[in-house]
């Protein structure tokens, strides 16, 4: 049985050859929820996205790289599509688009609502998943 390489936690690791791509507080305004006033009324949340990627040719090439503008691009393609009911299904659904790269390695993605609870700061859901 092989052994998968341990990603270690999103940060660039020369021993496993990964540089960590990533976009921090990405602000953006959607339908996401259960409640009937959260389908009818888009509200703002914050995505964090972590990726471990196997670092390329090292040439000075966007092509040759995992490009933090495309990760962006694809998340603003997923909230473009319609309502999505639960945080946890929107955090897949960015996981599943940065996975398909085959240099990604791992992608950490947090999704928070931060206008929910009154008296927190944000609340929401953040998974891993690897190839």
């Amino acid at each position: 049985m092989t052994k998968k390489p341990m990603i270690s936690h999103h940060v660039a690791n020369a021993a496993q050859r990964l540089r960590h791509v990533f976009v921090r507080d990405l602000e953006l305004t959607t339908l996401i929820g259960i409640y009937e006033q959260e389908k009818a009324e888009p509200q703002r949340i914050v995505v964090n996205i972590d990726l471990s990627v196997r670092e390329g040719s090292g040439d000075d090439d966007i092509s040759h790289v995992v490009s933090y503008e495309i990760v962006v691009k694809k998340v603003e393609a997923i909230i473009a599509a319609g309502h999505i009911n639960l945080v946890e299904t929107l955090c897949e659904k960015i996981a599943e688009s940065c996975l398909k790269d085959p240099r990604v390695m791992a992608a950490r993605v947090r999704v928070e609502k931060p206008d929910i609870i009154p008296n927190a700061r944000s609340v929401g859901v953040e998974i891993e998943r690897t190839r």
